[in-house]
C-alpha cells in the first residue's frame, strides 16, 4: 500500500432541520463538548461542530431525518459511574451493556435519537 490511514478526524451525526440549539444544549451544555467554528463555505448546509480535546464530532442537517439506532461513535471515559449519575440527573436515560468483556459501557440517546455508547476499560 502506498497510503495509511491514520487517525479519525471526526464523527458526524445527523439531526433534523433547525436542530441546532438543541444540538448545542446536549453536546455543549450537557456533555461538555465546545463548539467550533464551521468554515463560511459550510454554513449554509447548518449544523454544528464540536470539540472536545481530540474528539471532533459534526452534527449534520439531514432531511428526510432518520436517527442512528444500531451506527454509534463510542467514546472512552473515566469515572463512567459517575458519568452515568450525572447523565441520569439531568432525565437522560442510560442503559448498561455487560456483553464486552473486560469493559464498563452504557448508551444513550441524544435529542434526536441517535444512539451514543460510552466505555471504560477494565484493566487486570
Amino acid at each position: 500500500m502506498t497510503f495509511q490511514l491514520e487517525k479519525i478526524d471526526h464523527v458526524q451525526l445527523s439531526a433534523p432541520k433547525d436542530s441546532e440549539e438543541t444540538a448545542t444544549k446536549f453536546y455543549r451544555d450537557i456533555l461538555g463538548f465546545e463548539e467550533e467554528e464551521k468554515p463560511e463555505a459550510l454554513k449554509p448546509n447548518g449544523g454544528v461542530w464540536f470539540r472536545n480535546g481530540e474528539i471532533a464530532l459534526h452534527i449534520g442537517i439531514e432531511e428526510p431525518f432518520t436517527p442512528l439506532k444500531k451506527a454509534h461513535p463510542a467514546f472512552e471515559v473515566s469515572g463512567i459511574g459517575r458519568l452515568q449519575t450525572y447523565l441520569e440527573g439531568t432525565g437522560i436515560s442510560t442503559k448498561w451493556d455487560s456483553k464486552l468483556p473486560n469493559a464498563k459501557r452504557f448508551y444513550i440517546n441524544d435529542p434526536f435519537g441517535n444512539r451514543i455508547e460510552f466505555l471504560e476499560w477494565q484493566h487486570k
